[in-house]
């Protein structure tokens, strides 16, 4: 994809956590860390399952909002993230803050407020598998139930950093993170980790439909998966805690 001038609109086919996504883009920001998955096979713009095609008049309203005063690029790099969120829950899909991790196929999803450390956290998983270890997205990995099992996505948005990857691994633990002198791990029920996800994902009501299908999704996941609570320092301890207990190979 060549570099286009700031501001001037982009349309451009991509493959997104296994679906076809057209974006029309105007900002540098996005395009780079969309590069990854723009689409390899051939199909055309109206087979596209997804499509994101925000007016400029809309970031410029979102910027006039915007208490933080952020750049333009910043502006559609968020919204273009959220309005993903949106779109996929229709596609049996949904984004979960967190950092996911993938090693040996299975993706670790650690979930935490910004701030906590996850993104430290799964860093040092890096440093202690070596290539074993993929960062799959350190902001809003997409977790998809798709070939009769949960995957978890790479997407092009991934918080303040450009670590993501265009791969694709089961899903193998969440857990949700808080910070602590000393580590620990347990695993915990259902009724527990309900308002831990929820926090973390979008719960807003658009109509019941889409409510409904939210907390579809929410059951689904939450009822297959193994959910875990962990307090961590940032130290390779915390890696070997966490793996020894959560490991699903």
């Amino acid at each position: 994809m060549e570099q286009m001038t700031e501001g001037i609109p982009q349309k451009e086919r991509y493959e997104i956590a296994g679906l076809k996504v057209v974006m029309t883009l105007y900002y540098n920001r996005t395009r780079n860390q969309a590069k990854k998955y723009l689409a390899k096979s051939s199909w055309k713009e109206e087979e596209a399952e997804i499509e994101i095609s925000l007016e400029h008049s809309f970031y410029e309203e979102m910027r006039e909002q915007s208490a933080a005063n952020l750049p333009m690029q910043s502006i559609e790099y968020i919204y273009t993230g959220e309005l993903f969120h949106w779109l996929i829950i229709k596609k049996q899909g949904c984004m979960l803050h967190s950092s996911a991790v993938m090693v040996d196929d299975y993706v670790y999803l650690f979930s935490a407020d910004s701030g906590t450390g996850k993104s430290t956290h799964t860093s040092l998983w890096k440093e202690h598998f070596g290539n074993r270890a993929v960062i799959v997205n350190d902001d809003k990995p997409v977790l998809r139930f798709t070939d009769d099992a949960w995957y978890v996505y790479g997407t092009p948005w991934s918080g303040k950093t450009d670590l993501n990857e265009n791969v694709r691994g089961k899903l193998g633990a969440i857990v949700f993170l808080e910070r602590s002198k000393e580590n620990h791990i347990r695993e915990i029920d259902v009724a527990e980790a309900i308002p831990l996800y929820m926090k973390q994902t979008i719960h807003q009501s658009g109509g019941v439909e889409q409510m409904d299908r939210i907390l579809d999704n929410l059951e689904k996941i939450l009822t297959s998966t193994p959910l875990y609570r962990m307090g961590c320092d940032m130290s390779d301890e915390a890696v070997v805690t966490a793996y020894e207990k959560i490991r699903r190979i």
